[in-house]
Formats: structure tokens, sequence, C-alpha cells
């Protein structure tokens, strides 16, 4: 005699058809994070102005060393202008224009800690915000999902058209 717990399944039947995805849909308006993590990428170009002006020698004038901190300072403002606009990838741009001031700056308090220069090492860690503030909100999910991390390559329903099914 069968057993009582198998008597009464019936087989499991299943679609031909994949499910669908979810495909998680683009936030209806601008997230508060967007507007934030665009000042403090104009904010990091700031300040990478600043260091290319204190590195800047009048006698001399313009140096090759000085390109790098005005080249940050523009990916910066390129960065900023790019998520508050909303377009594809630009939370990389805006990391990335972070990333670099911020691990020079933390080079240079190090570099500023050893050398025993309390007043050095403070006011790099205060310049530190910047970069650090602009990081983390580039890195948010809302910030992401803003400028096209989030949104889908293909429509919901896959590859295939409407049209008459079979």
């Amino acid at each position: 005699m069968p057993s009582s717990a198998s008597s009464g399944r019936s087989p499991t039947r299943r679609s031909l058809r994949p499910a669908q995805r979810r495909v998680d849909a683009p936030p209806a308006g601008r997230p508060l994070a967007v507007p934030f993590a665009a000042f403090f990428g104009v904010l990091v170009a700031g300040e990478d102005v600043y260091l290319a002006w204190l590195l800047w020698t009048p006698g001399i004038g313009w140096d090759w060393f000085l390109v790098v901190p005005l080249a940050l300072a523009v990916l910066a403002l390129g960065g900023a202008a790019l998520v508050l606009t909303g377009r594809a990838r630009a939370w990389l741009v805006l990391a990335l224009a972070a990333a670099l001031p911020l691990a020079g700056l933390a080079v240079m308090a190090a570099i500023f800690a050893v050398l025993g220069g309390t007043a050095g090492v403070w006011s790099t860690l205060l310049l530190i915000v910047g970069p650090l503030g602009c990081l983390v909100l580039a890195l948010q999910r809302s910030v992401r999902r803003w400028t096209g991390a989030g949104r889908a390559r293909r429509p919901p329903g896959g590859r295939r058209t409407a049209g008459p099914s079979r």
C-alpha cells in the first residue's frame, strides 16, 4: 500500500516560460543624496585647486606637477555635473575624483605624523573631510540608482516582442 503522504499529492506542474525577472524601477524623483554628492564634488574640486595653489611657486610659475591636482579638479567638477544631471555611471567618475585626493591626503597626513608636525596633520585631516564625504555619498545606492547603475538594459519582458502567441 502506498504511503498516505504521497497519495494526496499531484505532480508539480511547471510552466515552459521562464519567470519574469523583477527589475527595480528608477527612482521617480531625484534622491536627496544627489545634490549633496554634487556639492561635495565641487568641494573636492576646490580642495584640489587649493592644493595646486600650495604647490605653485611664484618665481618659477607653472610646473608639470601642477597638472595633476588641476586635472583632478576638472574630473571632480565633471563628476559633480554628471551626477546632478543623472548621467549613466556618473557615480564612478565622482568616486574616482574623490578617491585619488583622499589617498594622497592620507599619505600626506601619515608623512606629517611621522615627521612630528601636529599642525600639518590636523590641517590635512581637515582637508580629508571633503573627499571622504564625496566618496561616501557617491557610493550610496540611491546615487548609483539615480545615475543608471540599477536600470535595466533591456525591457523587463525579455528579448521577445509583443505579438501573437503561438
